[in-house]
């Protein structure tokens, strides 16, 4: 596959950013050019992390200068960030959502603030909580977090985000309906135990992630209560969508905090078409309230949408109608990818920023 070049509003100083840990690109960005490199993977092989090094260094021997910044994720374990942390130029950490962000910006050539959108699997938050469902005014190289979903338990952890049917299970918790899990789920050996495990929040950490949201609402439909391969379940549920409605009261939103577990409950009992159709009509305006109460109390119209879940078509052209309703102005990327390969653009847009600025 070929690089992926973007054309920048303006010259920028030399920088390097080593991307996400799953789908993992490099960028580096010199004068007014971002150079994206293919996407190597997840680096979590030695194969992968060869590629990554072959990757930073044609990358390193391509600028003009040696990079004034080598941006990185937040988390301390990644191979790429212990790679940036042994370089000779400053290693800078930048948070996920600010990454997915600040990505639409740079592709936009958009240099004031705005309202994030950032809606995935994973990204690790300054406290080392597991965000994934974030509202942030991004201004550049600097962020706030506006508001977050409502945190919901991942019962076994990373295990969770491969089967839906333990974040329906935290759900049903949450509800106040634990007692239901056993029976609901009889063919998970784990099942009988799990509502005791959530009693006691035994590796159940928390999470904002909206990707962790369409798990549950899946697990709730019955849809791939285990998954093959990462996305299955909230792909087969947008396939069912056909007509999305919305539930008036599937949602509470108090202090920025983005609440669907009425929505989840709603779900129970209904065919997994209808389901979708009721899950993505209701999410979309919930999330559409969201940005507009932000971008009310900021005076920021424009709202960028970043994270895995906008490859979703239906929630992605539901937002951008729904937005656009509101007088909003919503950006979504490029050419870059809504994903994780498209996080280190963002990264390395943050880095330039902060060189030009002389920080």
């Amino acid at each position: 596959m070929p690089r992926l070049l973007i054309e920048l509003t303006r010259p920028l100083p030399p920088v390097l950013a080593v991307g996400a840990f799953l789908k993992n690109t490099l960028c580096a960005i010199s004068g007014a050019q971002a150079v994206i490199t293919p996407a190597i993977g997840n680096l979590d092989s030695a194969a992968a992390i060869a590629d990554f090094e072959t990757a930073a260094a044609a990358l390193l021997a391509e600028l003009p200068a040696p990079p004034r910044l080598i941006a990185h994720d937040l988390h301390p374990d990644f191979y790429s960030t212990r790679w940036a942390q042994t370089q000779t130029a400053t290693a800078l950490p930048v948070q996920h959502h600010h990454a997915h962000t600040a990505a639409i910006a740079a592709e936009h050539g958009h240099d004031g603030p705005l309202i994030g959108l950032a809606l995935d699997g994973f990204g690790l938050g300054p406290g080392n909580q597991s965000w994934g469902g974030e509202l942030l005014r991004v201004d550049g190289p600097a962020f706030q977090r506006l508001g977050h979903l409502a945190l919901l338990a991942q019962p076994g952890g990373d295990v969770a985000a491969r089967e839906p049917w333990r974040m329906a299970a935290a759900a049903l918790h949450q509800m106040g309906r634990g007692d239901d899990i056993a029976a609901r789920f009889p063919g998970q050996a784990a099942s009988a135990r799990l509502g005791l495990i959530l009693d006691k929040g035994l590796h159940c950490p928390l999470t904002s992630s909206a990707g962790r949201l369409f798990d549950a609402a899946c697990g709730l439909l019955g849809l791939h209560l285990v998954s093959a391969f990462e996305g299955q379940a909230p792909m087969a549920l947008e396939a069912l969508v056909t007509r999305p409605r919305v539930l008036a009261s599937g949602w509470t939103l108090h202090d920025g905090v983005l609440d669907c577990l009425p929505l989840l409950e709603a779900l129970i009992g209904l065919e997994p078409a209808d389901g979708a159709d009721l899950f993505h009509g209701t999410l979309i305006a919930a999330l559409t309230q969201w940005a507009a109460e932000a971008a009310s109390s900021t005076g920021i119209t424009s709202i960028a949408m970043g994270g895995g879940c906008f490859f979703n078509a239906v929630l992605r052209q539901g937002m951008v109608e729904a937005l656009t309703a509101r007088g909003l102005t919503p950006l979504l990327p490029r050419q870059a990818s809504p994903g994780d390969p498209g996080v280190s653009l963002g990264q390395a847009w943050i880095a330039a920023l902060l060189a030009e600025r002389g920080a």
